[in-house]
């Protein structure tokens, strides 16, 4: 069973795609604080100041601190509050 070809072409600028933003998600910022990487446990891309470093396989890697699961029930609480609060206020 073969795959199905790709639908694309390339257009006379050179771009392959009509509908596709440029650039990346992860835009360079101009503190060093304020950039994200990507937990080496999870994948996900935090902001520097919620991750630490952890001993993996001998080299120190960058994980979300306290743990990935701790971080994201905490993010979701945070986002749940505000958004309680914002439907209060608009009330």
């Amino acid at each position: 069973m073969a795959r199905a070809d790709a639908k694309t072409a390339v257009l006379a600028d050179g771009l392959r795609y009509k509908s596709k933003v440029s650039g990346s998600p992860f835009a360079a910022t101009t503190s060093f604080g304020a950039a994200t990487m990507s937990c080496f446990m999870c994948g996900k891309h935090r902001a520097r100041s919620l991750m630490g470093t952890r001993k993996v396989l001998g080299k120190s890697q960058a994980v979300c601190s306290p743990s990935c699961k701790a971080l994201d029930e905490t993010l979701e609480n945070a986002a749940a509050a505000a958004a309680a609060a914002a439907a209060s206020n608009n009330t």
